[in-house]
């Protein structure tokens, strides 16, 4: 006669698979919920970039003044990419930032090309005029969590090397355009300041403005 140790005990074994089912089952749905969530996250923070971006884009053709050799004073056009980076961080806002970046070369070909640049000029104001310059705002969200100071510190931060890369770019790539009699140097801090001040005084009034409105303080709470 067989002990009965040797003997399975169908009901307990039972009783596992049963367990082991319902666990998986448990552990499946926690998994797939979690996904679903995640994935609602990403298709809302993508929709609300690309929005942002078409916006600036937009208010970018908005022209308060133009200089003939390029540089604007608009209506707000930096504000919305800046937002991206307050929302969803520094990381996020360089890709979305490097992105429109990419807009803006793509709204500005025609007038390049009548220029007249060499590859080596190009080559020059694409990365200068454009890649690093409105690159930059992505790092509007480095002090995001510090308040309405700290974003618009960031903002200032960013719109201040955008600055200087426009003015590295006028004292190299667009040199030959300086006055006769005039420091490169000097033309190039007057001319790109002569817009730039404005710019980032009319963005950061708009920004203390924007994020006085308790939806969008909200919005960005929240994202944060």
């Amino acid at each position: 006669m067989l002990s009965s140790t040797l003997i399975p005990d169908l009901d307990n074994a039972n009783e596992g698979r049963i367990a082991s089912f319902w666990c998986a089952q448990i552990g499946c749905t926690l998994f797939f919920r979690k996904g679903m969530t995640q994935m609602k996250i990403e298709t809302k923070k993508l929709t609300l970039s690309a929005v942002m971006i078409a916006l600036s884009a937009v208010l970018s053709l908005v022209k308060v003044y133009e200089l003939p050799l390029g540089g604007s004073i608009t209506l707000l056009s930096m504000l919305p990419v800046a937002v991206i980076a307050i929302c969803y961080g520094t990381k996020w806002g360089l890709f979305c930032s490097t992105l429109y970046a990419f807009v803006q070369i793509a709204l500005d070909a025609g007038k390049l090309m009548g220029y007249g640049m060499t590859a080596g000029t190009w080559a020059g104001c694409l990365m200068f005029d454009y890649i690093i310059a409105f690159g930059a705002l992505g790092l509007a969200g480095l002090f995001r969590k510090k308040g309405t100071i700290g974003m618009c510190a960031g903002i200032t931060l960013a719109l201040v090397i955008r600055f200087i890369s426009h003015f590295i770019s006028g004292s190299i790539v667009f040199s030959v355009f300086c006055p006769e009699g005039w420091n490169v140097f000097f033309y190039s801090f007057c001319y790109n300041g002569s817009y730039m001040l404005p710019e980032l005084i009319i963005t950061i009034i708009g920004a203390v403005l924007l994020f006085r409105i308790p939806q969008v303080r909200k919005l960005i709470e929240e994202k944060q």
